[in-house]
C-alpha cells in the first residue's frame, strides 16, 4: 500500500480508502454485517488507514461497524464521517439558506451522535454531506465547526461536494476554512480536473475521491442482462437503456487500452490515483474479494502518459442521479 498526505491536515492516509456506504445496508442490498466486519479488518491488514462513513448510512449502522473495527485495531486509522443537511435534501438546492441546512445546533448534535455511534472521542475529518458555495458567509455553521475543533471532538473539517458539481466549492476553498473536499471523479466524470483540482493544489486542500467505479458502471461487469436485487438503488441509477450504453463504453475503453474487461476496476482506480491533487480514493468494499482486488491497485504502478491520453477520450458528461 502506498500513502499520501491529506492536504493541510498532515494526515498520512492510504491511497485506497474504505467507502462505507454499502455496509450501512440502506441502499445497497445484500451486505452482511459479518462479511462487512471481515472486509474492514482485511483492508487494515493490507495497509488501509482511511475509512469514510456517514451518519445517514443505515441511520448510523455503518458508523457503528466502523467504530467497532477501529476500536479493536492497534493501527492508527483515520475516520471521516458526514453530517446530513437538516432538510435532508440531496443535492443541495440553489437558493436554500445555510440556516435551513447546517445550523450550528444541528452540526453539533449530529457530530455528538456520530461520536456515540463510532465509540470514539474524536472524529478525524467531519464533513458536510452536501455543499453549496452560497453558504460561505451565511449562518452560524462555521462557529459550530470551530467550537467542535476547540473541544477536540473533530480534528479537521471538510465537505462532500454535490454530485457532478465540482466547481461548487471553489469559493469555500479560497476562504481557507476547509481542510478537505470529497468529490466524484472517474474515467467518465473528469470535470474536477478543470477547476477544482487546481484550486485544491493551490490551497493545499486534501481530496477524497468517491464513486471511482461510477456505482459499478466502470467495473466491466454490467451489461444488458444485469439485474439488481429489489430495493437496490442501482435499479434506478442504471434504468432504461443505461446498462447497454455502459457496456458499450466499457468495451471501448478496454479496446483502446488492449485489456480485458476484468481489468477495468484496476484501471479505474489507477486513473484516479494518477492525478497529483488526489489524496485517497474510497471505493465501496463489502467483501474480502473487493478489498483484496482494490487494495492491490496501490502498488506504486502508474498508468503511462499514453494510457492516460486514451482514457481522457472517454470523458462522458451526464448525471445518472438526476433525469
Amino acid at each position: 500500500m502506498e500513502y499520501r498526505t491529506l492536504g493541510k491536515t498532515g494526515l498520512k492516509v492510504s491511497e485506497i480508502g474504505y467507502g462505507a456506504w454499502g455496509i450501512g445496508k440502506s441502499s445497497w442490498i445484500g451486505a452482511s454485517d459479518d462479511e462487512s466486519l471481515r472486509a474492514l479488518h482485511k483492508s487494515i491488514d493490507l495497509g488501509l488507514t482511511f475509512i469514510d462513513t456517514a451518519l445517514v448510512y443505515g441511520n448510523g449502522h455503518s458508523e457503528k461497524l466502523v467504530g467497532q473495527v477501529v476500536r479493536e485495531r492497534p493501527e492508527r486509522i483515520a475516520v471521516a464521517t458526514k453530517i446530513p443537511a437538516k432538510n435532508y435534501q440531496w443535492p443541495a438546492r440553489p437558493g436554500v439558506p445555510a440556516e435551513e441546512t447546517f445550523p450550528a445546533e444541528h452540526v453539533i448534535a449530529c457530530t455528538e451522535q456520530s461520536l456515540r455511534n463510532l465509540g470514539l472521542d474524536t472524529i478525524d475529518v467531519q464533513q458536510f454531506h452536501v455543499w453549496n458555495d452560497d453558504w460561505v458567509g451565511q449562518g452560524d455553521w462555521l462557529e459550530a465547526v470551530r467550537k467542535l475543533k476547540e473541544q477536540g471532538k473533530i480534528r479537521f473539517f471538510g465537505v462532500s461536494i454535490n454530485d457532478h458539481q465540482p466547481s461548487n466549492a471553489i469559493k469555500l476553498i479560497r476562504t481557507g476554512v476547509v481542510d478537505t473536499v470529497q468529490v466524484i471523479y472517474n474515467i467518465f466524470d473528469q470535470s474536477p480536473e478543470d477547476e477544482l483540482f487546481p484550486a485544491c493544489l493551490e490551497h493545499n486542500v486534501g481530496v477524497i475521491v468517491r464513486v471511482p467505479f461510477d456505482e459499478g458502471g466502470l467495473t466491466g461487469r454490467i451489461d444488458e442482462t444485469t439485474s439488481f436485487p429489489a430495493g437496490d438503488f442501482r435499479n434506478d441509477y442504471f434504468r432504461g437503456d443505461r446498462k447497454r450504453e455502459i457496456a458499450e463504453r466499457n468495451r471501448a475503453i478496454a479496446g483502446d487500452l488492449g485489456v480485458g474487461l476484468d481489468r477495468l476496476p484496476e484501471v479505474a482506480l489507477r486513473f484516479v490515483l494518477s492525478h497529483p491533487a488526489v489524496s485517497t480514493v474510497i471505493p465501496g468494499m463489502r467483501t474480502i474479494r473487493n478489498v483484496e482486488s482494490n487494495c492491490a491497485a496501490s502498488d506504486g504502478t502508474r498508468l503511462s502518459d499514453e494510457q492516460l491520453r486514451l482514457l481522457r477520450r472517454h470523458r462522458w458528461v451526464r448525471n445518472f442521479y438526476e433525469g
